[in-house]
């Protein structure tokens, strides 16, 4: 299948569960999106013996697209630049601790206790993981999703300041987490324990700090060239080659890529713009706009998470580990949250009922799968790959649709 082909079937499919979501379903947009999606692989998967064709050209379809590729080298900027354009960079200056605290320490706290915990369990289903690959886990599934969070919030009645907490962690915590994933995955790849200092640090600097520089180097440019114009067009297709830019760039300089999108993104949604020829303002339609892109992009990205379970293997034995997979995230976002936050609790000023919320809003999502397929091939791969969809799909729908009920309940 051509790419051209499979591009446009996977946006008529996602216009249809769209339409579908939107006129009769009704749930909230990316959540309903992504049921709708999983429903249909379902009824597609089980009727296989029914209507063979349909059934091979649904997983020749979804095989066909590289979801990992996909989603961290093509849409992943676009979808944090997108956030981070409309993000208040006031309000994030005012929790900088709060989010400081949490996309570092939470996202290292988080992969610790959730890897240890798995690995002390796996031997009561009769499973031999190696600690590293636990903990290889913990770093891919501990980040929170920032696609899925700042989607998730944009319908929910979550307070402005913890809006601002948990969307500002969800914007920086891949850095850390994707830090954390890459030394990991290179020292189960060369089968040694030990972890350089001098490496980290490195790897640290090249990735975080790289990406930053990235990102604010790009946006400064771009600043400097549409301040220039007046026209529409030209500044749209500026920030456009920007993300595309920092892309490509990113991926051959070997830096973090959301940091880049992120920064650039922060950096033009403080830039005052001027009017376009007609006297409309240039900032207002570029936001719409690139508000559009978002809507979009995030539409076609829960339809192919959704479409995914089509070609992901799922075995009986992995039902319970998943489910005590779900209990193992919350309990190490817990511990990896409160614990600072009681230590902090002069300077971070967070109740513990908004802890429950922060703890409860932190989603994970399509990163996370792409990560996990993203393993080179071992016989752990296939469980760690599947416990991490149901993670997801759980975190998604389940934590996704009672947030707002957890919000109610718990702030006064």
């Amino acid at each position: 299948m051509d790419t051209f082909t499979t591009i446009a079937i996977l946006v008529t499919i996602s216009s249809f569960i769209s339409y579908i979501n939107h006129r009769y379903v009704k749930l909230p947009g990316t959540i309903g999106i992504m049921v709708i999606a999983i429903v249909l692989s379902i009824v597609i998967l089980v009727s296989g013996k029914l209507f063979p064709e349909a059934s091979h050209f649904f997983k020749e379809l979804t095989s066909s697209v590289d979801f990992t590729r996909t989603l961290l080298d093509v849409m992943l900027a676009f979808l944090l630049f997108a956030s981070a354009l409309h993000f208040d960079v006031e309000k994030l200056k005012a929790q900088k601790l709060p989010v400081l605290m949490l996309s570092t320490v939470g996202v290292i706290g988080s992969t610790t206790i959730f890897g240890f915990l798995f690995y002390w369990t796996l031997p009561f289903f009769g499973i031999d993981v190696p600690l590293l690959y636990c903990l290889l886990f913990g770093a891919l599934i501990s980040p929170t999703d920032p696609v899925a969070v700042l989607s998730v919030l944009k319908k929910s009645r979550i307070p402005a300041s913890l809006e601002t907490i948990i969307g500002g962690e969800s914007l920086f915590n891949d850095g850390v987490g994707i830090l954390l994933f890459v030394t990991l995955r290179e020292v189960t790849d060369t089968s040694t324990a030990a972890i350089t200092l001098s490496g980290t640090a490195i790897l640290f600097v090249q990735e975080v700090f790289g990406g930053l520089l990235l990102g604010l180097g790009s946006a400064m440019l771009c600043i400097f060239m549409i301040k220039k114009v007046t026209e529409l067009q030209t500044v749209l297709m500026l920030t456009i080659s920007m993300v595309m830019g920092i892309s490509v760039l990113g991926g051959l300089l070997h830096v973090s890529i959301p940091l880049a999108a992120v920064a650039a993104g922060l950096m033009l949604s403080n830039v005052k713009l001027g009017q376009t020829e007609d006297s409309r303002s240039l900032k207002e339609i570029l936001d719409k706009i690139w508000g559009l892109i978002d809507d979009l992009l995030n539409t076609i990205l829960f339809v192919m998470i959704g479409l995914q379970i089509a070609i992901i293997h799922f075995y009986s034995a992995y039902w319970v580990i998943s489910l005590l997979a779900i209990l193992f995230v919350l309990i190490a976002r817990a511990i990896s949250i409160t614990a600072p936050a009681i230590l902090l609790s002069r300077r971070l000023a967070l109740p513990y009922n908004r802890i429950a919320i922060v703890i409860w809003a932190g989603l994970r999502g399509g990163i996370s799968v792409a990560l996990a397929l993203s393993l080179p091939f071992s016989e752990f791969k296939p469980m760690i790959v599947s416990v991490s969809y149901i993670i997801v799909v759980f975190s998604i729908i389940v934590q996704g649709l009672t947030l707002n009920k957890v919000v109610d309940k718990l702030v006064d």
